[in-house]
C-alpha cells in the first residue's frame, strides 16, 4: 500500500539488530489507526518494547520504515515526533512539585503561561489529582504517581500515548482500577495509544485490538476476543488468558465412527463439522487444546465428552473455581468451574470436554488447523 490514511502509525518491515547478530525485531508490518488503542503483548524479551523505543525514536531502526500521519519519520529528532512516553518506572523528577512536573515539558515548549495552567488544571481535574498538585513525588503513592507520570504526558497534548508497561508497579488492586481510569481516559482523550505489556488480563479488557509478538515477530493482530477464540497458532493459544488453554500431545486416528482424537491416555471423538477440516491430518502427531472453561461438570449436546480425571488442587477464588486435575497418563490440564464446586484432592471425577470448542494445532510448526465455528 503507497498512501497512508491521516493519523496512522505504519512500520513497514521494521527490524532491529543490536550489536552485529542479536535480531530484537524481525521484520515487523503493524498498522496502528488513528485514536486506537493497541496493545503489544508478548513474553520478556519478544521485542515489544523495542518496537515502542524505535516508535519514540529513542532506538534507532536497522531497516524498515515508520510512518506518522503519513510521514517518513526514521530520522526525525525524538523531540520533534509529537510523541508521548509513560514508563514502567514513571521517572518524575523528585525535586518539583506535582504542578511542576506537569509544567515542566510545556515550558521547554514555551508554550504562554495562561495556556500552561489551563492545560495543567484541566488535565489535574481529569486524572483525580488537583488537590496534589504541592506535593512532592515523595510524598505520593504508587497510584498517585502513577496518575502523575500520565498526566505529565497528556498536558502535551501529543499526536500518540505510547505506553510502557505503565501499571506492572501498581498492586493487583490498584492495577485494576487504573485499567479502568485509562480506557475512560482513552475515551475521553479520543487520541492513539500503544501499550506494551505482558499481562493478558490488560491486553484483554484494555485493547481495541491487540497485536500478539514472539522472537521479534509479530505472531497474531486482531480484536482480544478473536484472538481468544482464533489462536493463530499453540503459542498464542498457551499465551493468552490465565489459566490459559490447555495444549496436550496427541495423535488423530479415525475409525469408522469418524475421527478421534488420543489425548492424555483418553480417547476423544471429533465432532462431524470437524472431518473436512481435520481429514488430511489423520494419522499425525498433533497437540490438542482446550480451554478450562470448556470443560463442565454435566453433558451438554452429543460433543461434549467424557474425561475421567483426578483432583490435584483446588482453587476457591470467589467467582469461580479453578482444579487442576491429571488425565489418565498423568498429564495436568486446568478446569474453570463454577463458584460453588468443590472436590476432595485425589478424589477421581468425570468431566466433559466441549469438542466444539476444540483446537487442533500441527505438532512441527504449531500453526492452528482453521475449523468451521459455530
Amino acid at each position: 500500500r503507497k498512501t497512508f490514511d491521516v493519523g496512522e502509525i505504519v512500520l513497514r518491515g521494521v527490524s532491529k539488530i543490536f550489536g552485529s547478530n542479536i535480531v530484537a525485531v524481525d521484520n515487523v508490518d503493524l498498522t496502528v489507526n488513528h485514536g486506537e488503542f493497541m496493545v503489544l503483548l508478548g513474553p520478556s524479551g519478544c521485542g515489544k518494547t523495542t518496537v515502542l523505543r524505535m516508535i519514540a525514536g529513542l532506538e534507532e531502526v536497522t531497516s524498515g520504515d515508520i510512518i506518522m500521519d503519513g510521514k517518513r519519520i526514521n530520522d526525525v529528532d525524538p523531540a520533534d515526533r509529537d510523541l508521548a512516553i509513560v514508563f514502567q518506572n514513571y521517572a518524575l523528577y523528585p525535586h518539583k512539585s506535582v504542578a511542576g512536573n506537569l509544567s515542566f515539558g510545556l515550558k521547554l515548549r514555551k508554550t504562554p503561561r495562561p495556556e500552561i495552567e489551563k492545560r495543567v488544571a484541566h488535565t489535574a481535574k481529569l486524572l483525580g489529582i488537583s488537590e496534589l498538585l504541592d506535593r512532592k513525588p515523595r510524598e505520593l503513592s504508587g497510584g498517585q504517581q502513577q496518575r502523575v507520570a500520565l498526566g505529565r504526558a497528556m498536558v502535551r497534548q501529543p499526536f500518540a500515548y505510547l505506553f510502557d508497561e505503565p501499571l506492572s508497579n501498581l498492586d493487583a488492586k490498584l492495577r485494576t482500577s487504573m485499567r479502568t481510569e485509562l480506557i475512560k481516559l482513552h475515551q475521553e482523550l479520543a487520541t492513539t495509544i500503544i501499550h506494551v505489556t505482558h499481562d493478558q488480563v490488560e491486553a484483554m479488557t484494555m485493547g481495541e485490538r491487540i497485536c500478539i509478538m514472539q522472537s521479534g515477530r509479530i505472531v497474531q493482530i486482531g480484536h482480544p476476543l478473536e484472538v481468544y477464540r482464533n489462536p493463530a497458532n499453540a503459542f498464542v493459544a498457551g499465551f493468552l488468558a490465565s489459566p490459559s488453554m490447555n495444549l496436550i500431545d496427541a495423535v488423530l486416528n479415525g475409525t469408522e465412527a469418524g475421527l478421534v482424537i488420543e489425548a492424555g491416555g483418553t480417547r476423544l471423538p471429533v465432532p462431524d463439522s470437524f472431518a473436512d477440516s481435520y481429514g488430511a491430518h489423520r494419522g499425525t502427531a498433533c497437540t490438542f487444546g482446550i480451554r478450562p472453561e470448556d470443560l463442565h461438570t454435566e453433558a451438554g449436546d452429543e460433543n461434549h465428552v467424557p474425561v475421567d480425571v483426578d483432583v490435584v488442587t483446588v482453587e476457591a477464588l470467589g467467582p469461580e473455581t479453578v482444579l487442576i486435575v491429571s488425565l489418565p497418563d498423568g498429564k495436568e490440564i486446568a478446569a474453570r468451574l463454577e463458584r460453588a464446586f468443590s472436590a476432595p484432592i485425589g478424589s477421581r471425577l468425570r468431566l466433559y470436554a466441549n469438542m466444539n470448542l476444540m483446537h487442533l494445532f500441527e505438532k512441527e510448526n504449531g500453526r492452528v488447523i482453521p475449523v468451521p465455528r459455530r
